[in-house]
């Protein structure tokens, strides 16, 4: 699987390097899986104003502030809400179980063509979260009632039981999204077994950040 150069500019905010733990520091200095955190050219620099009006709202809207995979979550009732994430070319704001959403505005974007939900509100300038607050909000609000009720998203028959830990780290990360449903069923089932098969939470989450790489060149667990 040959990335487009976008994708591969893309890409570099995936990177696997040392993932920052303080929140502070990604409005500052970005996630810490690239070689452009702490200089002028990391993503969170170029959309400074905006990633901070997203920060704020979510913050309005009485949502847990925490970083998880290197980014800011936002999370309500003891469930992943939203995530923030900056690219080159835009900024992002991603929903957990996406597929609950109504997206009554139509404002939702799939991360790619293999992503299975639209989950994504994409900024192409500063003043895009200021512009769309109302709707953010509303959104937000959406999300926090799903995840008061403890409702998650149906199960279609044929798809895979996926562990939490991985539904989690494929809404956080879409370039590892976009892969792992690329891959044949047979491909994903592999990774579902591998993970199952550890007993521990911290386990499957140090895997999946090992398997990352072999997911994005579209190999199974098993393949060299």
């Amino acid at each position: 699987m040959v990335a487009s150069k976008s994708a591969q500019d893309d890409a570099a905010w995936y990177t696997c390097r040392m993932m920052i733990s303080d929140i502070e520091d990604y409005f500052l200095k970005g996630c810490g899986r690239c070689e452009r955190f702490g200089s002028s050219n990391c993503s969170t620099k170029v959309w400074e104003k905006g990633l901070a009006k997203l920060r704020d709202i979510c913050l309005s809207a009485d949502l847990k502030e925490t970083v998880k995979w290197g980014h800011p979550c936002y999370m309500h009732a003891d469930r992943n809400i939203v995530i923030i994430g900056a690219f080159r070319e835009n900024f992002r704001l991603s929903f957990f179980n996406a597929a609950l959403m109504q997206d009554s505005e139509g404002v939702l974007e799939k991360q790619g063509p293999n992503t299975r939900h639209a989950d994504m509100i994409r900024f192409t300038s500063n003043d895009g979260p200021a512009k769309q607050e109302n709707v953010i909000l509303a959104y937000l609000d959406e999300a926090k009632a799903y995840a008061d009720e403890g409702k998650k998203p149906s199960k279609t028959e044929h798809e895979l039981d996926l562990p939490e830990e991985l539904v989690e780290a494929l809404d956080a990360d879409p370039e590892l999204s976009e892969a792992f449903h690329g891959l044949t069923p047979g491909r994903q089932r592999s990774y579902v077994i591998n993970l199952n098969g550890a007993k521990k939470s911290e386990t499957r989450v140090n895997r999946i950040e090992k398997f990352r790489e072999k997911i994005i060149d579209g190999k199974g667990a098993n393949e060299r």
